[in-house]
């Protein structure tokens, strides 16, 4: 048997299968239908047979190219991106989705290395004010402008 020569295709291609395996095996509960009118499960198995057979491919190619080791896995920067969208619900009702945007930008930012809090500051009241403008005023949606902290 041939080494692996990209550790990063191998296990990217392990992902994909896996990913795959696991949207046919829960869409297999449904119905699948068939070709001219489609059963809600037919969409998944289609997007989990593909993921395999690009896992496949990312997994073949591994033993033909070389490539770099992996390096060191941390979770520091997954783990804020993670925080970011927990603080962001847990917030929105007491400072509104204005001041919920502008935290999960903050705390979201924090885990690019060219993190700045005055940019981040500056895009989260943007994005907070846009996201009010659209989804508050503009359609109506029963979210909280500003939250019960800033008087909403």
């Amino acid at each position: 048997m041939r080494a692996i020569g990209d550790p990063k295709d191998f296990w990217s291609g392990v992902f994909f299968i896996a990913f795959g395996a696991a949207a046919i095996y829960f869409a297999w509960q449904h119905p699948l239908g068939t070709a001219m009118r489609m059963g809600p499960g037919a969409f998944p198995v289609l997007i989990g047979g593909l993921l395999i057979l690009i896992g496949i491919a990312t997994l073949v190619r591994a033993f033909f190219r070389s490539g770099e080791p992996i390096e060191r896995i941390t979770f520091i920067r997954p783990g804020l991106i993670l925080l970011s969208v927990i603080v962001f619900a847990l917030l929105l009702a007491p400072l509104g989705v204005i001041g919920a945007t502008v935290a999960l930008v903050l705390i979201g930012s924090a885990a690019s290395q060219k993190f700045r809090v005055s940019s981040a500051l500056a895009l989260g009241l943007g994005l907070g004010l846009g996201s009010a403008a659209v989804f508050g005023w503009a359609l109506g949606l029963p979210i909280p402008i500003l939250g019960a902290w800033l008087g909403g």
